[in-house]
């Protein structure tokens, strides 16, 4: 029987570098260790090899003494000659698409605690066509191909994309990770993730704000199967940008196509973002036939405002997109009438929610129509611990503890709660729950 082996990179280990590792030769249960050390590893290449359920591959920083990860800078970066694989403009770490392994759909890999950065113009790396700048569209993690990776307490940032994901992926698992500081100056095409896969879950990320004068999405996403689940998401053009799949048909034909869920996230308009919209749902390509056409189940988060003029909360592109919207906390600090639900069309089936008193449901000429599920709680204050601090917890006064109706049967359950940052724990059992993420 083989075993799987351990192959140690860092200062001391027994590769010192990470060109010294065979990633064209890894197969199930291989480790890859990377030890942070006080300079970056300006290296960069392609996993393109498949693991097992149970023995998957592995791709792991381990931290520095005060639990700084190991950074892979793409800035000036080189690759292990050996590796041949085409994109690598697009990314500093590429999942998939190599000419040289055998494996044409990788899968079963975790790559994990590591801070990858530096994809983006005009940035150069040295690879098989010798110095080349990265393209406009590039990633700190580039996914072409893939079935089941796990991306665990990664740090995403300074690249054009933080993450890309491409549409024959499926099985994915973003958990725990940080993004932020991504995008063109300029562009609204480049976003913190970009994700097309059939199948796909955000859970514990904390998604900050672009590179000042950006204008893209925090989350774009074209996946069917999408769960979005207890996240920080601040800032961006939009923070949730969920649109058609125009890269596989498959995706569109799935009836997990016709369902996203997002649930027991943190929201976060603030002052001078770009679009006063928090979440677009439906499709952008203009090509209506592909469009969602199902139904966003938006419960138990909390979305807060601080702008000083009016916010729309969804924005649906056609008259076939419903939204359920229930069990949430909906605040603007600039006053209720500074809260519209919706924008032009569609349909907003609306439970049990705390709203700032005063919301309208469209500032917009609304074609579509408001259905009223349940009566929801108005007032002026949610009752936070601290609105200053981001403390969104409940204070013992607070209208919105243990207001929250049951939820329909069949949607997911609200098991947990978002912990600034990037951590995620259990709630308490509870007969009510609060209204909101927490």
């Amino acid at each position: 029987m083989l075993h799987a082996a351990v192959f140690e990179v860092g200062p001391g280990r027994q590769m010192q570098d990470i060109s010294s590792v065979p990633w064209e030769k890894l197969t199930a249960g291989d480790v890859v260790r990377i030890h942070w050390r006080e300079s970056p590893y300006r290296e960069k290449w392609v996993i393109c090899c498949r693991g097992t359920e149970k023995q998957p591959v592995t791709i792991s920083g381990v931290p520095g003494p005060s639990g700084q990860l190991p950074v892979i800078d793409g800035m000036d970066a080189t690759t292990r000659p050996q590796l041949n694989y085409w994109g690598q403009e697009r990314g500093v770490v590429k999942i998939g698409g190599s000419n040289v392994s055998a494996v044409t759909e990788p899968g079963y890999i975790v790559l994990e605690n590591l801070d990858i950065r530096g994809g983006r113009a005009p940035n150069t790396f040295k690879g098989r066509r010798g110095v080349t700048p990265y393209s406009k569209d590039a990633a700190s993690v580039n996914v072409e191909i893939v079935d089941h990776l796990v991306l665990r307490n990664l740090v995403l940032h300074d690249s054009s994309n933080g993450l890309m994901v491409s549409a024959k992926s499926k099985n994915m698992v973003i958990e725990r990770c940080h993004l932020f500081d991504n995008g063109n100056p300029g562009s609204i095409t480049e976003h913190n993730a970009y994700t097309e896969c059939n199948g796909i879950v955000f859970e514990g990320n904390h998604f900050g704000p672009l590179r000042q004068g950006c204008s893209g999405n925090n989350l774009k996403d074209r996946s069917a199967g999408l769960v979005v689940r207890y996240n920080w998401i601040e800032g961006g053009n939009r923070q949730l940008d969920l649109v058609d799949a125009t890269g596989n048909p498959a995706l569109n034909a799935s009836p997990a196509y016709r369902h996203a869920h997002v649930y027991g996230n943190v929201l976060i308009e603030r002052e001078g973002d770009g679009n006063n919209q928090f979440v677009h749902y439906g499709g952008d390509s203009g090509k209506t036939a592909g469009y969602r056409k199902g139904v966003l189940h938006f419960y138990h988060n909390t979305v807060i405002s601080t702008r000083a003029r009016a916010v729309a909360l969804f924005r649906l592109s056609s008259e076939e997109e419903t939204v359920e919207c229930q069990g949430n906390i909906l605040h603007v600090t600039s006053g209720g009438k500074n809260l519209s639900l919706m924008c032009k069309m569609g349909v907003l089936k609306l439970g049990a929610n705390w709203l700032t008193q005063g919301w309208v449901p469209s500032v917009d000429e609304f074609t579509g129509r408001v259905e009223t599920m349940a009566p929801s709680v108005q007032g002026d204050d949610p009752g936070f611990v601290s609105l200053k601090e981001q403390d969104f917890s409940l204070a013992a006064s607070s209208p919105c503890l243990g207001a929250a109706a049951d939820l329909p049967a069949g949607l997911p359950p609200v098991l947990s709660r978002y912990v600034r940052h990037q951590q995620v724990v259990e709630l308490p059992a509870a007969s009510h729950r609060n209204l909101g993420a927490q």
